[in-house]
């Protein structure tokens, strides 16, 4: 069955528009995907996420793997059911979380093994461990998993570890094949399986990953390894060289990227999906977004300021609240706060691919990509 097809493509870049059919509904491409870490995206219930049109929400491996255990989701029906979501769910392998561990793991032919950043406990991680949980969760896209390359590497470490990614990938797509022919052993029996393309900075190590993960053959093809501490143009320069070289009749996501100027960039280089927990990070740090940049709530200047966060936005926190009732509940340390400010964060971004997606639909997107650049300004360091 395919599960992807692109409707439109845009004529001076390689955006494009698609459909991506998963069990739980069908998803608009480019997109983008709030995180919900741990069963839950922060600061927001799952009636305020429809109400935003989240289309697709992520987990991840990792944490509920820790805490409260992927047997006991299965038990309870799955992470759908769980957290009483009923639209599609990608969850992330554990890979980069056990990545940002450092000194708390070992790497081995295996898998990894590393230490529990909640208890100190010992545990492992291996592709098979890995598609087992996320066979547990019920989510309905896995992420194969992978050794995510550090910045800086040196092509020898970046080629061990690439070589490390694939013979994994490889055995995730065995796992992942074998329990296909045991259906009743799955909570949700449409799951699909993405590969994930490392090799560092390096071009031909790109390529050759790529090549590797379309030969073992994936239901969509990750990018993974960027945004992991390299320059910004050095970021677009491996997204642009890379991109091109995924198969065209799958979905392509861009892992952990971005500002709205790295999601727009992003399209036009022909990327389809997108996560980022700078929305959610940022709106409970007080950070609101803007079409013409950011702001900081907590500034005096807002302290009496009746206006909306944007007077183009018509999400409910904008409709109804003013910059200084935001100020106040920021200030103040409240609850609400982060509920409002990420609603109207999430919002921003799920309307910004909105736009995107009808630019696109309207031979638009060169147009657009130029006003948008134009007009929003982006922090140094983002």
């Amino acid at each position: 069955m395919t599960t992807f097809r692109v409707t439109q493509t845009d004529a001076h870049s390689h955006a494009r528009l698609g459909t991506f059919t998963t069990a739980h509904g069908d998803i608009p491409t480019p997109i983008f995907m709030p995180v919900g870490t741990a069963g839950t995206v922060k600061a927001m219930l799952p009636t305020m996420l429809k109400e935003i049109d989240a289309k697709i929400i992520l987990g991840n491996t990792y944490h509920l793997y820790l805490r409260p255990g992927h047997e006991l989701v299965r038990q309870l029906g799955g992470l759908h059911k769980f957290m009483v979501w009923d639209r599609p769910i990608l969850t992330d392998s554990g890979g980069f979380q056990v990545y940002s561990l450092g000194d708390l793991r070992k790497i081995t032919d295996e898998g990894v093994t590393f230490r529990s950043h909640l208890d100190g406990s010992l545990h492992t991680l291996s592709p098979e461990i890995s598609i087992e949980i996320q066979q547990a969760l019920g989510s309905d896209i896995m992420m194969c998993f992978d050794e995510c390359t550090p910045y800086p590497a040196d092509r020898g470490y970046a080629a061990k570890s690439l070589a490390l990614s694939m013979a994994w990938a490889a055995r995730c797509k065995r796992c992942h094949g074998e329990a296909q022919q045991t259906p009743e052993r799955l909570v949700n029996q449409g799951q699909l399986l993405f590969g994930i393309a490392q090799g560092g900075m390096y071009a031909d190590l790109r390529k050759q990953s790529v090549e590797q993960l379309a030969e073992i053959g994936f239901d969509g093809y990750a990018i993974g390894g960027l945004s992991v501490g390299e320059p910004k143009p050095l970021m677009f320069e491996v997204l642009e060289q890379t991109t091109p070289l995924l198969p065209q009749d799958a979905p392509r996501y861009l892992m952990g990227v971005g500002t709205p100027l790295d999601l727009v960039r992003g399209v036009a280089m022909g990327v389809d999906m997108f996560d980022c927990v700078l929305p959610t990070r940022n709106a409970r740090n007080g950070a609101l977004f803007t079409r013409r940049g950011q702001l900081s709530i907590k500034q005096a200047q807002y302290r009496d300021d009746p206006r909306p966060i944007d007077e183009a936005c018509v999400c409910y926190t904008c409709r109804n609240f003013s910059r200084a009732y935001l100020r106040h509940l920021f200030m103040s340390k409240e609850i609400l706060s982060s509920m409002l400010n990420t609603i109207h964060n999430l919002h921003f971004y799920l309307d910004l691919m909105s736009r995107i997606r009808n630019a696109i639909t309207e031979s638009a997107f060169h147009e657009f990509h130029a006003a948008f650049t134009r007009e929003y300004v982006e922090e140094e360091g983002a």
